[in-house]
């Protein structure tokens, strides 16, 4: 039976399902999920790229800012915990880069949080020293260091809302005739409040999404750090840009053979579905629940800040024409400082740390939204 099948099936023994539940079964059904199904899903042969596939200097960026996390806590044994590493790229790089600090890398531990069947074997087949696989927090203890997620939570099943004469929300049902629909429902509280929160009020006619996933993350997330850095990359917006009038239909989107489409009941299973993070609430929440905020930047200025140009050119240097390695290094620059680098922010929270800032939010004020 096809995931269509069994959405379908769910849906004539239930009745019409919450978008935010057929989003879910479209991502992480087993075997049959966009996420668990064996499809290539990044670099040139999938779907999309991301910032580690692009160049190791990336991950060598973030170990250095790891680095400089451990230095702050006073040299701890560090745990470094990744939710969701995708091919496992990032963990590679920063590892090489960390190994290079003896202290650090012989009392250092790397968790990696993977939901994932198909992901988890890909990591499995080329990580190995100082990485552990793991369910949940839970399984990690005496946590001293920094949780890491780099774009995870824009893969977090989301509850599509409209402003009509009150809040509805978006629910999925299917027949024969014109195969899945949407219709509205009025929103139950818990997303009038999410809004509440955030002091937010939508004019007729807005729809956007609610991530109350994202919340339930960064509350585990604080109950579980003893002590370090939560750092946060995904793509997004804080509330002041997210409710604007151009983005009055939402920003819920499918990646498909590196193109988007808006197509959000076809190719089930085999295309992601996405949305933009918003920032405002992962800063609101993570206040609630005990996290200070270090900061947020975007991911070209933290890259900067951290030494990108002068990494870059290094990582290049041994290139023997130099022609072919200026083009590399242009086109690797455009696509993490300008173009990813606009689009995708970095937020990190502190617990139990006092003092001094990081260097990748020394230039904050510049790339600050």
């Amino acid at each position: 039976m096809t995931l269509s099948d069994n959405i379908i099936q769910r849906i004539r023994q239930q009745g019409p399902l919450r978008f935010e539940a057929f989003m879910d079964m479209c991502l992480y059904y087993p075997d049959l999920g966009y996420y668990t199904s064996p499809r290539s899903k990044i670099g040139p042969t999938g779907d999309f790229y991301t910032s580690p596939c692009l160049t190791p200097v990336f991950g060598t960026l973030i170990g250095k800012q790891l680095e400089e996390m451990w230095r702050i806590l006073e040299e701890p044994p560090f745990t470094i915990v990744e939710y969701g590493a995708g091919t496992g790229v990032l963990c590679r790089d920063i590892l090489a880069y960390l190994k290079q600090n003896h202290r650090l890398y012989d009392q250092l531990r790397y968790c990696i949080i993977e939901k994932s069947p198909v992901m988890r074997a890909i990591e499995k087949s080329h990580l190995g020293e100082k990485v552990s696989w793991h369910d949940s927090l839970e399984e990690i203890p005496d946590l001293i260091g920094c949780i890491l997620s780099n774009e995870l939570i824009d893969t977090f099943a989301v509850h599509p809302v409209v402003m009509d004469q009150q809040l509805m929300e978006v629910f999925v049902d299917y027949n024969l005739t014109t195969g899945f629909q949407e219709l509205l429902k009025p929103a139950p509280e818990e997303l009038s409040h999410y809004l509440d929160e955030l002091a937010v009020t939508l004019p007729p006619g807005f729809r956007t999404e609610i991530n109350l996933q994202a919340l339930s993350w960064i509350e585990t997330i604080a109950s579980h750090l003893q002590r370090g850095y939560v750092m946060t990359i995904d793509y997004g917006y804080e509330s002041v840009d997210l409710y604007q009038p151009g983005r009055s239909q939402g920003t819920l989107r499918c990646y498909r053979n590196h193109t988007t489409n808006q197509r959000l009941y076809e190719h089930i299973g085999t295309q992601d579905i996405t949305t933009y993070v918003n920032f405002s609430a992962l800063r609101h929440w993570g206040a609630k629940v005990g996290l200070t905020e270090s900061g947020l930047t975007d991911q070209g200025h933290f890259l900067l800040a951290l030494g990108f140009n002068e990494s870059i050119r290094a990582f290049f240097s041994a290139e023997p024409n130099i022609l072919q390695a200026a083009r590399h290094i242009a086109t690797i620059s455009h696509r993490l400082l300008l173009d990813m680098g606009c689009k995708f922010k970095v937020l990190i929270h502190q617990k139990g740390v006092h003092g001094q800032g990081l260097m990748g939010l020394s230039l904050m004020g510049e790339g600050k939204r």
